[in-house]
C-alpha cells in the first residue's frame, strides 16, 4: 500500500510489486535519452551522514563503466562528470538496517530545488526484525521500498512459504511519498531536514486512519505491551542486571530467534532503557511471542507464554529474566557479542575501489568495495593466527574468514588458528566453545583442537546464505554454535583451536564471527 502526496513538479512514480521507484523525465541528456537514464535528481540522501551527489545510470554502462566481480558493482572509468572517475558505484553500499529506514530520497538542485522522499512511519510489515538490512536509494535515480526481500538473510531462510489452500494475507505499508521544494539558493540539506520533520509527523500519526481496509486496524483497534527485562549470567555476575539497550519485540509464535526468518506476520520492536524497561505501542491484535536479544550477551531470549493482544489492551510483563547459555567460567573470549563484526579489523579499501562518501568515515569503512581481497594481501603465505592474551581483536582479527584466491577462477578454503595457554586441565570434564556467527555465505565450519588434520570436534555442514561479504555488510543471519570440547584433547600449556572453512567456489564464501568464548567445566 503506497500513499502519494504529489505536487505540481511532475515527478513520475512507478509502482513495482516489491518496491516503489521514481524517475524524473524532463530535460534528458542526449547521450542517455535512448536508455531512459535521464534525470535532474542528482543528490541522494539516506541519513544525516549518507548523502551526496551521485553519478548517473549511464555512467555505469560500458564504456563509461567497467563491471567488477558482480553486476551491481561498477568502476566508473569515464563518467560524464569527472569528479566521479575512479569511484565504485554499488547499490549495496547504501543498505541500511530496517529500524533506520524512515526517510530517504533525492533532490533536484536546480532553482527552485525539489525533493522526492519516501517516508516509512512503521516497519511492522517488514520481515526479519529491526536489524535486517535492506536497500534504500541508489543510482538511477532509484528510490526503493522493499516490502519483502532476501537481502542479507538469503534464499530459503526467509522466503515466504504459503501452502496450498492456506489462508493468508498481509498489509504492506502504507508508504508516504513526500515532495518538497526550497528557495532560490537553497541547499539539499534544507530539504533533507524538512523531510525529516515530515517523517516525525508521519511517525506520530501512525497508524493512519484513512485506509478503508478491514485488514488495517486503526489506533483504537490496537493494543500495547510494557515490561522490564533483566539478565542473569551466573558465572559473570550471579545477580540480575538491567538488560539495557536490548532489542525487544513481538512476532509470530515460534522458537527463540525465529523472528530472524519469519515473513508471514507482523513484527513490533523497541529497545529497552538503562533500567531494562520497554514499551511497545500500536500493536495489531493477535497472538505473539515476546523475543529479545541483549548486546553484550550471546543467544536469544523468548518469553514462553503466548501473548494475546486485543483492541485497547495493555499487557504487563514485568520481571522478565534472560539467562544466557553458560556452562562454566570464561577462560578466554574474542570480540563483543553484538551480532556484528564492527569491532574487528576492517581494512582500508584499495585506492582503485573507493566510494568517496566513506573515505574519511571509520565507522562506515565496511561499506567499501573489495575489502575481501585484502585478506590475501595481509596473509600472503599463511592464514591468520590469533594469540589470546597477546593479539588485539581490533587489529589482528580480520572481519571475515574468506577464501584465498590462488588464480583467476580458483579459490581455496582457509584455516584460522586461536592459540591459548591453560594453567590446568581436567581431562575428565567437558569444556564448552561458544561460536557466535554474525553472518555466513554458503560456508562450512570445522573445529579441531590441537591437531589440524584430526577429526573435527564440530562440523556445521553447509550453512548461511546472506551474501553480506559481497554486499558490504557487517552482519547477516545470526547463528550460535555450542561445541563440546573434551578435556582429554586439551593440555596444560600451549593449545590451538583450528577454525577451517573449506568451501571454496568463489570469493564471497566465508564466515563473519561475532564472538568466540571458551568456558571451563561447571564449578
Amino acid at each position: 500500500m503506497v500513499f502519494f502526496r504529489l505536487s505540481r513538479f511532475g515527478t513520475f512514480v512507478r509502482v513495482f510489486p516489491n518496491s516503489t521507484r521514481t524517475i524524473d523525465q524532463p530535460d534528458c541528456l542526449k547521450y542517455a535519452a535512448s536508455k531512459g537514464h535521464c534525470s535532474r535528481f542528482h543528490y541522494m540522501a539516506i541519513s544525516d551522514k549518507m548523502q551526496r551527489y551521485m553519478p548517473t545510470a549511464a555512467d555505469r554502462d560500458p564504456p563509461r563503466g567497467q563491471a567488477l566481480d558482480y553486476k551491481e558493482a561498477v568502476l566508473l572509468v569515464n563518467p560524464v562528470d569527472p569528479q566521479f572517475k575512479g569511484e565504485v558505484d554499488d547499490k549495496y553500499e547504501y543498505s541500511v538496517e530496517s529500524k533506520d529506514i524512515k526517510v530517504h530520497g533525492w533532490v533536484v538542485t536546480d532553482t527552485p530545488s525539489v525533493g522526492f522522499w519516501q517516508i516509512t512511519p512503521s516497519n511492522e510489515f517488514r520481515s526479519g526484525g529491526p536489524n535486517k538490512q535492506e536497500l534504500t536509494s541508489h543510482v538511477g535515480p532509484t528510490c526503493l521500498t522493499d516490502f519483502l526481500s532476501s537481502h542479507y538473510v538469503g534464499g530459503e531462510y526467509i522466503t515466504l512459504q504459503v501452502a496450498a489452500n492456506e489462508p493468508w494475507n498481509k498489509v504492506y505499508g502504507p508508504v508516504f511519498i513526500y515532495l518538497n521544494s526550497g528557495p532560490a539558493g537553497g541547499t539539499p540539506s534544507q530539504l533533507w531536514e524538512d523531510a525529516g520533520r515530515q517523517m516525525q509527523t508521519e511517525v506520530q500519526n501512525w497508524p493512519y486512519g484513512f485506509p478503508a481496509s478491514e485488514d488495517f486496524p486503526k489506533l483504537n483497534q490496537r493494543g500495547s505491551i510494557d515490561g522490564r527485562l533483566q539478565v542473569r549470567d551466573r558465572y559473570a555476575r550471579n545477580v540480575e542486571v538491567p538488560a539495557s539497550n536490548a532489542y525487544v519485540g513481538l512476532a509470530l509464535p515460534g522458537a527463540a530467534g525465529s523472528w530472524q526468518t519469519e515473513s508471514k506476520g507482523y513484527q513490533f520492536w523497541t529497545t529497552t532503557d538503562e533500567n531494562g524497561d520497554f514499551s511497545i505501542k500500536s500493536v495489531r491484535p493477535g497472538n505473539y511471542n515476546l523475543y529479545a536479544w541483549v548486546p553484550g550477551f550471546i543467544g536469544d531470549y523468548k518469553y514462553d507464554t503466548v501473548i494475546n493482544i486485543t483492541p485497547g489492551s495493555n499487557v504487563q510483563v514485568n520481571n522478565l529474566v534472560y539467562e544466557p547459555l553458560r556452562d562454566g567460567p570464561t577462560l578466554w573470549e574474542i570480540g563483543i557479542p553484538d551480532r556484528s563484526v564492527e569491532e574487528f579489523y576492517i581494512p582500508d579499501p584499495g585506492p582503485n575501489y573507493i566510494n568517496k562518501l566513506y573515505v574519511n568515515d571509520a565507522a562506515d569503512r565496511f561499506r567499501q568495495y573489495g575489502l575481501w581481497e585484502k585478506y590475501a594481501e595481509l596473509y600472503p603465505r599463511g592464514d591468520m593466527v590469533f594469540t589470546v592474551g597477546t593479539s588485539d581483536y581490533r587489529k589482528d582479527w580480520f572481519y571475515a574468514q574468506v577464501t584465498r584466491k590462488i588464480s583467476a577462477n580458483k579459490f581455496q578454503g582457509t584455516t584460522w588458528q586461536i592459540k591459548f595457554k591453560l594453567a590446568q586441565v581436567d581431562d575428565r570434564k567437558t569444556y564448552k566453545l561458544r561460536v557466535a556467527i554474525a553472518g555466513a555465505e554458503l560456508s562450512h565450519l570445522q573445529v579441531r583442537v590441537n591437531n589440524p588434520n584430526g577429526t573435527p570436534v564440530f562440523s556445521s555442514g553447509l550453512f548461511g546464505r546472506d551474501n553480506s561479504i559481497a554486499r558490504h555488510g557487517i552482519h547477516g543471519l545470526y547463528f550460535l554454535f555450542n561445541i563440546d570440547v573434551p578435556g582429554a584433547q586439551l593440555v596444560v600449556g600451549d593449545n590451538t583451536i583450528f577454525l577451517t572453512q573449506p568451501s571454496s567456489n568463489g570469493a564471497f564464501q566465508g564466515i563473519m564471527y561475532d564472538y568466540i568464548r571458551l568456558e571451563g567445566p561447571p564449578l
